[in-house]
């Protein structure tokens, strides 16, 4: 195509004073601010010169294309696409129960209700009701933490690679850490624990090798400047046939004969013994604090099932010099998080209530007549309003865990697949990804998989709804 033709093409698109004189425009700029509505129009021109400009043939371009008619739903897009929030809800239909790129555990109705009572106020935040004087923020879930962990003393900051950062820069500030060569994992985020212990000032001293490390490397490498042993919870991968490792009590006795305080990082803040309701054994934080260990770091937001928290348990004498660190005031929760964390602990004074209610612990307690039940229920609004050409059958396939919890553990689920051999399952998985609200799924082979594990219930209407949409538009192409 010739440069004259393609520039000639290009003068068919109309200027934006030429746009915002039109009658019709005068109501979006009643709705929403001039410079907004400016904004859009650029926008939405510039879009269309983009698309008309990565075209090879332009013969098939028609006049209409240019009609005000068929760029004022762009203009809305525009809009929308400025005046809308960018975080939105979505419905994970993955199977991946923390989903970490999908905000890990959802909060407990509970926990919702108590962020918006403490927030839409005034609040008790950091002032004491009994003593009529400033209080401590951290004493809303100190109590709760101590009572269902065991540990002497509680403090909470923002992420687990906060608390892990504000231990180690507490307890080893220019001194040796000792860990296992093993246990130098990096996690979702390109979070790496060698770089969390730079940063904290601490010096990194690795033994042992990738698979075994035993108790005599630590002994080994103990020396003057060591200041903290510390043990890493693999996360989500396992080193598995020819392997050794140092357990949590084997190194807290080490330490204790050496007058060394021993550290874990947790991860995953399990709370409760999964094995007796037929998961695959995780760490819990009791287990941990029962060792004897001197600090411990659990993530919030994980299988704790709460918001995104850093939570620190341990000897009362060691939280006390981490609570004075002036990374904690930069590390420190608000009251939105407190509030969710501390009705999501009360959860767990009832043990069965915390599996049942808990959003998180439900889906991976779900059985399979259940998962059918709710698959039938998504089918059965289907089977009417798609085309017998589509596909789509219930089946059996495996949820994860996610969130570098339990990485071995297969979880039997049911799903719904759907298949077609005239439509592209990547473009159903596109719409899909871009309805309201999106559904994120996933394609295996040359089906699209949606898992019902972590579709909610009252979710099925919006998914049934979601699916039809997009399909209707993938015909329409």
């Amino acid at each position: 195509m010739s440069p004259t033709l393609r520039q000639q093409v290009l003068r068919k698109i109309p200027s934006v004073d030429e746009i915002l004189s039109k009658s019709e425009m005068l109501d979006l700029l009643r709705i929403h601010p001039r410079a907004v509505v400016v904004q859009a129009v650029r926008k939405g021109l510039e879009r269309l010169r983009r698309e008309i400009l990565n075209q090879e043939d332009l013969s098939s371009i028609e006049a209409a294309l240019f009609s005000f008619e068929n760029l004022l739903p762009r203009f809305q897009k525009e809009i929308d696409l400025q005046t809308q929030p960018k975080l939105r809800r979505v419905i994970n239909a993955t199977g991946i129960v923390i989903h970490t790129n999908l905000g890990r555990a959802p909060l407990h109705p509970l926990a919702l209700k108590q962020m918006v009572e403490v927030s839409k106020a005034y609040s008790n935040l950091e002032y004491d009701l009994d003593k009529g004087e400033r209080g401590d923020r951290y004493s809303h879930v100190e109590e709760i933490l101590c009572r269902l962990s065991g540990a002497e003393s509680a403090l909470v900051v923002n992420n687990n690679a906060g608390a892990v950062l504000l231990c180690l820069n507490t307890l080893a500030e220019g001194r040796e850490v000792v860990i296992s060569r093993g246990e130098l994992v990096e996690i979702g985020g390109a979070f790496r624990v060698p770089d969390v212990m730079k940063r904290s000032g601490a010096f990194l001293k690795e033994v042992g090798t990738t698979n075994r490390t035993h108790l005599k490397d630590y002994e080994r490498a103990i020396g003057p400047e060591t200041a903290l042993l510390l043990k890493v919870h693999t996360s989500n991968f396992r080193v598995m046939g020819f392997t050794s490792e140092v357990s949590l009590g084997e190194l807290v006795q080490l330490g204790s004969q050496h007058h060394i305080p021993v550290m874990e990082d947790l991860g995953s803040g399990c709370l409760i013994d999964l094995t007796q309701y037929g998961l695959e054994r995780e760490p819990t934080v009791q287990e941990a604090i029962k060792t004897g260990v001197d600090v411990i770091t659990i993530s919030g937001d994980k299988l704790l099932g709460g918001p995104q928290a850093g939570i620190i348990l341990g000897k009362k004498s060691l939280l006390d010099s981490i609570k004075t660190n002036p990374l904690t005031r930069a590390l420190r929760i608000d009251k939105l998080t407190l509030a969710a964390l501390e009705s999501t602990l009360l959860l767990y004074v009832d043990e069965k209530r915390a599996m049942e209610e808990i959003p998180t612990l439900r889906m991976l307690g779900l059985d399979r007549k259940k998962l059918k039940n709710r698959g039938r229920r998504l089918l059965k609004r289907l089977q009417d309003r798609v085309d017998k050409e589509i596909q789509m059958t219930l089946r059996d396939d495996v949820s994860q865990v996610g969130g570098g919890a339990l990485p071995l553990q297969e979880l039997p689920t049911i799903v719904l697949s759907i298949r077609s051999l005239s439509h592209s399952m990547n473009s159903l998985e596109e719409n899909l990804r871009r309805g309201t609200p999106p559904i994120i799924a996933r394609i295996s082979r040359d089906e699209l998989i949606l898992d019902m594990r972590t579709v909610f219930d009252d979710e099925i209407p919006l998914l049934a709804e979601g699916i039809e949409k997009a399909l209707s538009q993938i015909k329409g192409k």
